[in-house]
């Protein structure tokens, strides 16, 4: 029987992405997001052009009961997740933290951490048990420097590096890896969802440079899965090759 990996926020960008990574590496696959259209037509990809089962779940991360309604009641066949990739995670609004919106804030607060809180919470004592597992967070370069007017956003992702950190050495005992992947700029939705659907606006971040692609965020997260079982990958920070820093390209 094939493993099982469960990727949130899997309806674009990344998610999808590391969803038909691991598939073409013979994973079976758990995929959420709240999109149900898009979750259906992923989970026929999965099974129809790689050939693996998928399970699609339709929630939203960032209410506990239905991560627990959803995860924490699988069906037998899918309860040994093998692989979370905590990936769903967003940025709203580039404004400095004077003018910032609270309901923006809280989204950013919601997903980016309470989703990832729940979600392990739920996933990872499963994972003790068996004492096999591999999680890894989707985080960012914002979370290794700040940014002006990512304030929010930033901080979120400071919280998610530092939970990567104490997991890992809360999981060691029980021989579950705990990885981070931190991406800089990268061509999703990303920017239309920060600037809500203003595709001028969205469009321009990425002019006059070639940014990461989703599938070169897989391709990372792909290596980590398939390392031998005594390798932790802990950490990548990937750049496009135009990209410094946070906030440094060139064009």
């Amino acid at each position: 029987m094939n493993k099982i990996a469960c990727i949130t926020g899997a309806t674009s960008g990344i998610g999808e992405a590391v969803a038909l990574r691991l598939a073409a590496d013979h994973f079976d696959i758990i995929i959420t997001g709240r999109r149900h259209d898009r979750l259906n037509a992923l989970a026929g990809r999965l099974s129809g052009d790689c050939g693996v089962a998928a399970l699609p779940l339709c929630f939203d991360v960032r209410e506990r009961q239905q991560v627990e309604e959803h995860i924490g009641c699988l069906p037998e066949r899918w309860q040994n997740i093998d692989v979370l990739v905590n990936n769903a995670g967003l940025a709203v609004g580039l404004n400095p933290l004077h003018d910032g919106l609270t309901g923006d804030w809280e989204r950013m607060i919601d997903t980016n951490i309470n989703g990832l809180l729940y979600v392990t919470r739920t996933v990872a004592p499963h994972m003790i048990a068996r004492r096999t597992g591999h999680i890894i967070n989707i985080g960012s370069i914002a979370g290794r420097e700040v940014y002006a007017n990512g304030n929010v956003y930033c901080a979120t992702k400071y919280a998610v590096d530092a939970l990567t950190k104490g997991l890992r050495m809360e999981l060691l005992p029980y021989g579950i890896r705990v990885s981070q992947v931190a991406p800089g700029a990268v061509e999703t939705e990303f920017s239309t969802v920060r600037f809500k659907g203003d595709h001028s606006r969205a469009d321009n971040v990425y002019k006059g440079f070639e940014p990461l692609h989703a599938a070169d965020v897989a391709d990372v997260v792909g290596y980590i899965v398939g390392c031998p079982p005594h390798v932790n990958v802990a950490d990548v920070l990937v750049l496009p090759a135009a990209q410094a820093s946070a906030s440094l390209f060139r064009n």
